[in-house]
This record gives C-alpha cells, sequence and structure tokens, in this order.
C-alpha cells in the first residue's frame, strides 16, 4: 500500500523543487526526482552525470539530494529542524518535521552552487 504522507510529502518537494530550479522533474532510476543534470570528473577519471537537486520518497524516509553544498547551508542546516546528514544527502522523516520555507532557501543555494561549482 501506499504511504499517503510519503506521496503528499513528495508532491510538494515536487513542486517547490520544480519551481525553484525552473527545472523539470525527471525520473533517475526507479524512485529518485531529480531538478537539474550536471557532469562531474572524479579525479580518477571516473565520470558521469547526476541530479543538481532532488529527492527520493524512501519506504523510512525522504533522503534529500544536492542540499548540503553551497557555503550558506551550514547556517541554512542549524535551522531546517529534525534531519539527519549522509554523505551528501540529507534525511527527515516527513516534510512536517522541517522548516519548509528553510528547506525552499537550501533549494535556491545550492542549485546555482552545484551547476556554476561542481560541472566539469
Amino acid at each position: 500500500m501506499e504511504h499517503p504522507v510519503r506521496r503528499a510529502d513528495g508532491l510538494a518537494l515536487a513542486e517547490m523543487m520544480g519551481r525553484v530550479t525552473g527545472e523539470p522533474a525527471v525520473m533517475w532510476g526507479p524512485t529518485m526526482v531529480g531538478f537539474g543534470t550536471y557532469h562531474y570528473r572524479t579525479g580518477s577519471g571516473r565520470e558521469g552525470d547526476y541530479l543538481v537537486v532532488g529527492f527520493s520518497p524512501r519506504k523510512s524516509n525522504l533522503s534529500l539530494y544536492g542540499l548540503t553544498y553551497a557555503p550558506e547551508s551550514e547556517g541554512l542546516l542549524e535551522r531546517l529542524g529534525k534531519h539527519k546528514r549522509g554523505a551528501g544527502c540529507l534525511y527527515v522523516n516527513t516534510l512536517a518535521d522541517v522548516d519548509f520555507g528553510v528547506l525552499e532557501e537550501l533549494t535556491a543555494v545550492n542549485y546555482p552552487h552545484i551547476v556554476e561549482n561542481m560541472s566539469s
């Protein structure tokens, strides 16, 4: 059975991220929704394309991608609310646990930062 809160949270994130980035939602595999694309190249020569910002409405939480790289992120994360950090992503149980305005600010500062600084 589909989780109704997770679905509503996903729809809210899709609307906000699309509006803030000006990019359409694109599926990255079966569960990740991304906005914008950048090309990366690692020091070892590995390269590829990845979403700039996005999310995945997983069973246990919402995984949020691309929201921790801009210099302004640290101060915003202090005001976000209940979240956990992973390697390059944030985990929140539901959007009700965080300040949605801060989440929108994180999207607004990280999207251009990644586009300008992380593309190869």
